[in-house]
Formats: structure tokens, sequence, C-alpha cells
């Protein structure tokens, strides 16, 4: 790869769909005073449920709801609410959830983790609603998760709270049930799952919280049992509106500098780098990128590289921070492993990314020095992003976005992008 040379880029600033900034406390005491929810915990034991996501201000919304909860005159205590995630043990998930700054210490209350579960019953569709042992022992539960898009599949419920409801806090076993079905069981049988959830146990109440291009938050609302079904659905089509994307569609070159758990469930956003390759669904129509290269796995991830084979060539400093058996579990668990196929592993950033660059172009790579090369450092950060000049071209001038006359070249310090 050594006479592949990398186009020159140009740093590009596009202004992504914004909402209005919300005080999060303030919210929260509103929501909680609104659905009269001192009453529901006053003397009870209420079980907090969060998840793996690095949803944006989750510490601030877990540290809130454990206090209401004590002055509400509730005993509180935080569960995982993620499946399979941190490798399928009790400390590995509490493990994540510190990493997202929910601990005993930050929170002021204990964690319960297990990944032991309870069979409240078989539902409508004739699959078993598995429950978190310690939350079904409660005397109440409250959850709070992030609503959006999924990666996986469409429908009225995606990413939310009757997601986390009855995968997230299906555990291991509970996930593997649903999971093992395909996008039926995500689209098609979670809901019911959930559904039959909210009647089995005291559902205290949901947060719900949907996330603007900025990765922050621009709505949070409160839901009762009876409201939450509708709220969630709501909460989607809301995060529809928001949800940021690449400025063209067309690309040759997609360079990814990180991946990770902390930014979307397959460790890249499925919905904007335009790949799903799930069995037996249609790839999305746009963008359509022929080539992706990922460098790094974030520090939040644990060595949970899940949904790796998105991607097609990968350097060996992402590699060497996968943990298998955490990633495995988890590949393994959703049954879409058509993503686990391992990307060509290159020493270098460098290495990965001229290799990217050549197999695009392997029958004529006379035509490297035309690529269409995008580089973003992840697929929730795309308000900053750098294109080649002939990308720049099409997008000067253009409305929400600013083109640097500069050109950015990629700068290597032994081969690691710098």
């Amino acid at each position: 790869m050594e006479n592949v040379t990398i186009p020159t880029l140009y740093p590009v600033r596009q202004q992504l769909p914004k909402g209005e900034t919300l005080d999060i406390d303030q919210t929260l005491d509103a929501e909680w005073g609104r659905l009269g929810l001192a009453e529901a915990v006053r003397g009870k034991r209420i079980a907090l449920g969060f998840g793996s996501r690095g949803i944006a201000s989750i510490d601030v919304i877990a540290r809130k709801l454990v206090a209401l909860v004590k002055d509400s005159g509730g005993q509180p205590f935080v569960v995982p609410a993620m499946g399979s995630h941190g490798g399928g043990t009790p400390a590995g998930q509490i493990e994540v959830l510190d990493g997202l700054g929910i601990s005993e210490a930050t929170v002021g209350c204990p964690i319960h983790a297990t990944m032991e579960v309870v069979n409240t019953g078989i539902t409508s569709v004739g699959m078993p609603a598995f429950l978190d042992k310690n939350v079904a022992e409660a005397d109440g539960l409250i959850i709070s998760n992030r609503t959006k898009v999924h990666t996986d599949f469409r429908g009225p419920h995606e990413s939310g709270l009757l997601k986390m409801l009855a995968i997230g806090l299906g555990k291991e076993t509970g996930a593997r049930t649903i999971h093992q079905q395909g996008t039926v069981g995500l689209r098609d049988y979670m809901p019911v799952v959930a559904k039959h959830l909210l009647g089995s146990i005291n559902f205290v109440a949901g947060f719900g919280v949907v996330e603007d291009g900025y990765h922050t938050v621009a709505q949070l609302e409160g839901f009762t049992a009876d409201t939450v079904v509708e709220g969630d659905q709501r909460l989607l089509l809301r995060s529809r509106e928001l949800m940021p994307s690449l400025p063209v569609d067309d690309i040759d070159v997609l360079i990814i500098d990180e991946m990770g758990k902390n930014i979307s469930g397959a460790g890249m956003d499925t919905n904007i780098i335009g790949r799903w390759m799930v069995e037996g669904e249609p790839e999305p129509e746009s963008p359509r990128i022929k080539r992706i290269a990922i460098l790094d796995l974030t520090p939040e991830s644990h060595g949970n590289a899940t949904t790796y084979g998105l991607a097609d060539f990968m350097s060996r400093k992402l590699f060497d921070k996968i943990d298998f058996p955490i990633t495995m579990k988890n590949m393994f668990t959703s049954g879409f492993l058509l993503r686990c196929r391992m990307p060509l592993v290159f020493d270098s950033d460098e290495e990965t990314i001229k290799a990217t660059l050549f197999d695009a172009f392997r029958s004529d790579p006379s035509q490297i020095r035309d690529a269409r090369v995008v580089r973003i450092k992840n697929t929730l950060a795309l308000d900053k992003l750098w294109v080649s000049a002939n990308i720049a071209a099409e997008l000067n001038g253009r409305e929400a976005v600013t083109v640097s006359e500069e050109a950015a070249s990629l700068a290597f310090a032994a081969g690691a992008l710098v």
C-alpha cells in the first residue's frame, strides 16, 4: 500500500437537528409532581433500572431519580437493565454502570446486580416473559432509557422504554429468548413481552429520553403504566425528527476514528453508515458507502466491540482492545451473526486507511486520487467531520454547512492517526 496516497481532506461543520436546552433536575421535579409519584413510592423498596448506553446526562438523571425516591420516603436501589451486556455477569454489568457514572457512591444507594430471572408467565404470542429477580422481589420499578431509532429493524417500538423492560430487564435469558426470533422477535414480540410485564409488576414510572443531533437531552418525559406504551411510540417519532446524518449519500471510503457501546448499541449506528447486515432484512437505500475503516474502541466499551463486522477494515489498535468472550456473548445473544465476520486487520491506522482506499478502487487504483472520502470521530459526533475536495466542492454554499478553505491532510505518528 506504500503507493497509495490518501486524498487531502477539508474540515466541515454542519448544523444538526437541535432541541431546546433542558434543566434535568427541574424537569424531573416537574414530571415527578405531575405524575404524583411520591405517594407511589412512599415506604416501598423501589428498583431503578439503567442500561449500558452512553445516554446524555444519564448519571445526572440516575442521581436525581434516586434522590426523588428517597425524598418521597422510598428505599431505592439500582439494577442493571442491559440484557447480556457486561459479559453477562453481575460484576461486569456493575462495571458498565460505573463507566457511565452510576455507582453506589455517585447515586447514593445500593446496586443489586444479578443474572437470575423469574418467569412471569407466557405471553399472548407463546413467549415467556422473564424479569430480573431483584426487580421481581421489589415493591416497584422505575426505569429510564433513551428512545431512538433502532439499529436492526423498523417498527412502532424500537429502542426505548419497552425494549428496556422486555430485553434489558430480561437479562441474558430474556434477551436471548427474544433475539433468537430475529427481527420478528424484536419488532413483533418484544412489545408484547413488555406489555405483559407492565401487567405483572408494579411499574411505577418510565422516564424516556430523546437526544438531539448534538447528543444532548432534547426531551425528558415521565410515563406511568397506562401511558408508557403510547409515550414510547411518540418519543420514537420525535427521535426520528432529531436524528443526524452524514452530509452526503455517496461515499467511497468512510473513516471512523472510534466505535463503542457508549456510542451505539451496535458500536456504530447502522442508520448513519447505511449498513444493517441482518439476515432477511433489506439494506438501507442510503447512504451508499463502498468501504468502511474503523480505527479504535472507546474505553467505555470495556472491550465489547460488538458488530465490528459492519466495517471492512480494522486497525490493530482496535483489535488488541477487544475482549472476545464479552464481545462474543453479546453477538451470539443478538443472533445477527453476519455482523460478527472479522474485518481485515492492519498494523497501523495509516495502513488500514490505505488498504481501504486501495480495495475500493482495486480495479483501477488511479481513481484513488478522486475518491470520495469522509472521516468522522464516531457515528454520534457528526457536527465536525472531514471530507475530500470533491465532496467539499459539493457542500460549498449548502445551507447549514460550513466548509473550511484550508485543507487538512491526515497526519500520522508511527502509523497512528493524530
